[in-house]
């Protein structure tokens, strides 16, 4: 500018900085945040409104949090954070769960096995290792800046939470849930104890499977089955029923072979022996060997084999053929070996028929003493042993390897076993509490809803729920049994509540240092024994529906949600599930939320081995927490959330973009009071339309908020900042912004809907990019609360009517037209023939119903185009040369205007040059810089 005329403009300026640094700066709002005592005043502005109850699912307290604990309590905080700015009175609770084997094993990594000499000693380094993991994972959580009762939070080794386990399960034995029983369970030989299904993963493992034939004892007896002379099976060589399993370790302990009464039998003969098989499977077995060339001699029923003996493979002994529901021709041979102590459809079938079950393994998973050529011997590397005693009885018909999804201890990665032993057990059936959690299950909300069906199939399968665990660290079962009966105590629930008086003033250090018979009356003490053996971890998190929600006034009972991973189908709201009904026969929560696991790039879990993880930590430390909080937010949870560089760079060019719209607004506001508010009746058309389109996009945001869908939250804020703000609405009003008077009707206009935008967005980010948001919201002139977090979503944001003559529809209108005008300025752009859009004279050939609407805009058409000038012409108007739009009666003529630029505005018209004293502005900016500013009414 010959002249200088740019300070005639009003530039925006503002403190907002362009650069985030949130690595550097976030550590600043926290320690504000804690000075200023912020989460207490949240709880003190809502705390007479309607309570809103989301209640945590202890994480285990072992090591650093990992990217999944960081997506758990970032989304539980987003929900928490969105219900704090509807008004809801709030207090999240974060719970830890510190009992249980992985501590145990890091305390003997440590300290080494010796420890377990003293037994009160190893639960107090137990208990001091909890409290550390507990305060570093503490530490991590509050950076990524979670609001929670961070100084209050529960454990489940605190004494008092300790007490109130075990007057759950006594509220459970009252309700006669409880039993004890000899029964197969998931049996961990690394952690020498058993394992409720929640700890029960499954992985890939490659097993031996064999085919192993049992010798019929009876030939004459099977010749009468098969309704066949016995002559010809007695001059065979051999004459068996095969079997098939993947478990040769297994066989020591078998006690009858199992058939189904309605499957088909055939007796088939190769060479000079016979087998009994099911007819269906003939075909497989011939595929699995390739010399077996089968020619079937008779049929029968499954039903006329009952009762038939059989030679043991390798011991002495004869075992049964049983009738069992279990068999089926899937796969096999249609006949199922037996062995009750390895098996919980075995052992039922043999208890049906008063079948002993021999147990041969040890808690370590090593043959007993006792087991004839196995002694001693580890299970898993008995099998080969197993499979040479086979070939050298020749009872093995044939051997290969399979690859089949089996147990895993979730703790060890090693494979499990069935054991049979005494435990103790939440009964299913007893009291009808499987139908009671079916039930419940159509009363609660899922989301995913798919929610439902998995928990239904999970609790229709299951077994009971062992309780019982062979450990040190943990809550005692505190169960007294007859000497004689093994009945439970007839008062063994006032006993249990007795003890949890103690161990809610010292712990369950108390009860193993006490006499359990101090807890007895004399008479009973020489009569009633009590199990040393301590609850199921899972018990401890399960029953926090009664030792957190029942005992903290700032939560509800039943919770509005627990929101967690979908491995908790079968771990947490399962186990919460099933032990609120059995206490209370009430259901814990009204809504159950589930996230996927997270992957790297390649959809692989992430995994110390693979070395694929990237720690959140690490996220936290280069890009700062809201980064990772804008992660997390963006993922779908509902399905596996990819997490790499890569990614976490594509969301900080989303958080960029988000916060560029941010700074705009605050740059164009640093001289705006409220004094120069204008009201929303006296807005020019297009500000109306931005205050509207912001009303609209809140009301979609808090029902998505409401549903748990904060990724659809994160797309529409980012189309609303990079298409309704920064591609339309901003963009158009530079002009005015800049060029008009600064305390103009028409500046102050855009202003008033600006500061109004802002607000609005600074609480819409609050939920997830908590950290930017209170930036924002420090940057914005004149609000009255001190922090986002104490405000609530903005009420003052007016609506269109649809009798406006400039109404949603119409301005949907105007928005077509300007993205197809858009498109013809690229195409004159792309072929040189223009350079910026104000370089561009535009008409456009409509038919009536677009020049109704545009017609409204008279003089002002133009700045929606950011061109230079803009006519209107009748369609029939249109030249060949004019480019057809895929709007229907539109078709638009662009020409390079020829006429000089203004200055300061940069608009290209006639006018400039006209002015004497301004030579170099247009008359629009004459006017703007001296005292007849131009009359602004749509744009």
């Amino acid at each position: 500018m010959t002249n200088n005329y740019k300070d005639t403009l009003n530039l925006p300026k503002t403190t907002f900085s362009m650069k985030a640094n949130l690595a550097v700066r976030e550590p600043g709002f926290l320690e504000e945040w804690q000075k200023s005592g912020l989460y207490e005043k949240i709880k003190s502005k809502n705390s007479k409104n309607p309570n809103f109850t989301l209640h945590d699912g202890p994480p285990y307290a072992n090591g650093q949090i990992h990217v999944g604990h960081a997506v758990n309590k970032v989304l539980k905080d987003i929900l928490l954070k969105s219900k704090t700015l509807s008004g809801f009175s709030l207090v999240y609770v974060p719970t830890w769960d510190c009992h249980g084997l992985p501590i145990e094993l890091q305390v003997e990594k440590k300290h080494g096995r010796k420890v377990l000499l003293d037994a009160n000693d190893f639960r107090k380094k137990c208990r001091q290792y909890a409290e550390k993991q507990v305060e570093m994972q503490k530490q991590d959580f509050m950076r990524l800046g979670v609001f929670a009762e961070w100084d209050k939070p529960y454990l489940t080794m605190q004494y008092s939470y300790e007490a109130n386990i075990i007057r759950t399960l006594a509220k459970i034995v009252d309700n006669g849930h409880v039993k004890q029983g000899f029964k197969p369970v998931y049996w961990c030989s690394a952690c020498r104890s058993s394992l409720a299904e929640a700890e029960v993963e499954y992985k890939d493992k490659t097993s031996p499977s064999i085919y192993v034939c049992f010798d019929v004892v009876d030939i004459d007896a099977l010749a009468t089955a098969f309704q066949i002379p016995s002559d010809n099976l007695k001059s065979a060589t051999k004459v068996s029923v095969l079997i098939w399993t993947t478990t040769p370790w297994t066989l020591p302990a078998n006690q009858a072979v199992a058939v189904s009464e309605d499957i088909q039998y055939a007796l088939v003969k190769h060479s000079d022996e016979y087998f009994i098989v099911a007819k269906d499977l003939i075909a497989s077995l011939s595929q699995q060997r390739e010399d077996f060339s089968p020619e079937t001699q008779a049929l029968c029923q499954g039903k006329d084999l009952a009762d038939l003996e059989l030679h043991h493979p390798f011991y002495d002994k004869k075992v049964p053929i049983l009738l069992g529901g279990h068999v089926t021709t899937d796969a096999g041979t249609g006949l199922v070996h037996s062995a009750p102590a390895h098996g919980e459809d075995d052992f039922k079938l043999c208890q049906r028929y008063k079948i002993e079950t021999i147990n041969p393994v040890d808690e370590r998973g090593c043959y007993k003493d006792s087991t004839e050529l196995f002694a001693g011997q580890f299970i898993f590397k008995a099998n080969e042993n197993v499979i040479n005693v086979l070939r050298d009885k020749k009872n093995l018909w044939h051997l290969t390897d399979v690859n089949h999804s089996y147990p895993h201890c979730w703790r060890h990665k090693t494979p499990v076993i069935f054991r049979a032993t005494s435990q103790w057990f939440i009964c299913m059936e007893k009291q009808n509490l499987r139908k009671l959690a079916m039930d419940a299950t159509e009363k609660v909300s899922w989301f995913p809803s798919w929610g439902k069906d998995r928990m239904q199939i999970m609790l229709e399968n299951r077994p009971d729920w062992c309780i019982s665990r062979q450990r040190l660290w943990g809550v005692p079962l505190v169960l007294f049994t007859n000497n004689e009966t093994d009945e439970i105590h007839p008062k063994n629930s006032e006993i249990m509540r007795r003890v949890a008086d103690v161990v809610e003033q010292n712990g369950v250090e108390a009860w193993f240092a006490s006499n359990p018979s101090d807890f007895l009356d004399e008479a009973d003490k020489d009569k009633y024994v009590a199990t040393n053996d301590i609850l199921d971890v899972w018990f401890d998190a399960g029953a926090s529906h009664t030792c957190v929600l029942q005992q903290h006034e700032g939560l509800a009972y039943p919770a509005d949600v627990y929101m967690e991973g979908t491995d908790q189908y079968r771990g947490w709201f399962q186990t919460a599930l099933l032990s609120s009904l059995a206490a209370h026969n009430k259901i814990p929560y009204k809504n159950v939320v589930t996230h996927n696991f997270v992957v790297d790039a390649d959809g692989h879990k992430m995994s110390k081995s693979v070395g694929n993880i990237i720690a959140p930590q690490e996220i936290v430390k280069n890009s700062g927490a809201d980064t990772l909080r804008l992660w997390a937010a963006l993922s779908d949870y509902r399905t596996e959330m990819t997490i790499s560089q890569e990614v976490i760079k594509g969301v900080q060019d989303i958080y960029r973009r988000l916060r560029n719209t941010a700074r705009f607004l605050l740059a164009n506001l640093h001289d705006f009071e409220m004094n120069n508010v204008v009201a929303d009746e006296e807005l020019l058309e297009i500000d109306k339309w931005a205050l509207a389109r912001t009303n609209e996009l809140q009301q979609e945001i808090l029902t998505h908020y409401e549903n748990y869908e904060f990724h659809v939250v994160c797309q529409k804020l980012q189309h609303f900042c990079v298409h309704d703000m920064g591609g339309f609405y901003l963009d158009v009003i530079k002009d005015r912004q800049y060029t008009m008077p600064q305390d103009s009707q028409a500046r102050r206009s855009c202003q008033s809907a600006m500061y109004k935008i802002v607000i609005a967005l600074a609480k819409w980010f609050a939920p997830i990019l908590s950290f930017t948001a209170e930036d924002i919201w420090q940057h914005i002139p004149n609000v009255s609360e001190e922090s986002v977090f104490l405000s609530n979503w903005s009420k003052d944001l007016p609506v269109l009517r649809e009798t406006c003559k400039l109404n949603m529809q119409a301005w949907e209108v105007i928005l077509k037209v300007r993205n197809e005008v858009n498109k013809a300025i690229e195409i004159k752009r792309n072929n040189g023939e223009i350079g910026s859009a104000l370089e561009a004279e535009v008409t456009l050939y409509v038919n009536d119903e677009i020049k109704n609407i545009l017609e409204i805009l008279q003089g002002e058409l133009h700045f929606i185009f950011i061109s230079s000038s803009a006519t209107l012409l009748a369609k029939k108007q249109a030249t060949e040369q004019a480019h057809k739009t895929e709007v229907p009666g539109l078709s638009i003529s662009i020409e390079k205007t020829q006429h000089n630029k203004c200055c300061r505005c940069w608009h290209r018209v006639t006018s400039v040059g006209q002015n004497e004293q301004h030579p170099e502005l247009c008359t629009r900016c004459v006017g703007n810089i001296g005292d007849k500013a131009e009359n602004r009414q749509f744009v």
